[in-house]
């Protein structure tokens, strides 16, 4: 009988604490600090963060937009040879082997054929804006971001030598 007097009494003076306690919660609202509240967020579809002025990547210069960035790679036997390879592995599904758009893919892309990159317009583009093309992809074509600066360069020079527009370069300087 003791035992459940003294429970009760315990009870009594305990109930109303936690009431107490329940209703300031309500009124101040405490909030329990999470570190991953406070950490500035970052959604993984969003562009890339703008580069810092005059920065340059760790892999050296690729690319930077605005910028119309010479191409860091000569078009020497090796970069040619790199970038023919890369071209077959990549590109020549979609864009045919001798990049005129009539790749193996073709057929299954009516509505917005691969291009013609030997075109006009395609070879009036400066090196850093086929490169930005093979870096972030279009429409219809993947991003090749996997692939390293270099390589990617390589196959900018190749796309030159598919344009006949490498001999012209080289005879002028």
């Amino acid at each position: 009988m003791k035992g459940l007097r003294i429970l009760v009494v315990v009870g009594a003076l305990v109930t109303p604490l936690i009431v107490g306690l329940l209703f300031t919660y309500e009124i101040i609202k405490v909030d329990w600090i999470s570190f991953m509240e406070i950490q500035p967020s970052y959604r993984p579809m969003e562009d890339p963060l703008p580069l810092p002025q005059g920065s340059v990547p760790v892999e050296g210069p690729a690319f930077v937009p605005g910028v119309d960035w010479p191409n860091p790679v000569p078009a020497d036997e090796v970069s040619l040879a790199r970038g023919k390879q890369l071209y077959q592995i990549y590109c020549a599904v979609c864009h045919g082997p001798q990049g005129k758009g009539d790749g193996v893919m073709r057929a299954y892309m009516k509505a917005s054929p691969p291009k013609d990159l030997t075109a006009q317009d395609v070879a009036d583009k400066p090196d850093a804006a086929l490169f930005a093309t093979i870096t972030n992809g279009t429409a219809n074509m993947p991003s090749f971001r996997d692939l390293t600066p270099r390589e990617r360069w390589d196959i900018v020079n190749y796309l030159r030598l598919l344009q006949g527009k490498l001999a012209e370069s080289e005879s002028g300087q």
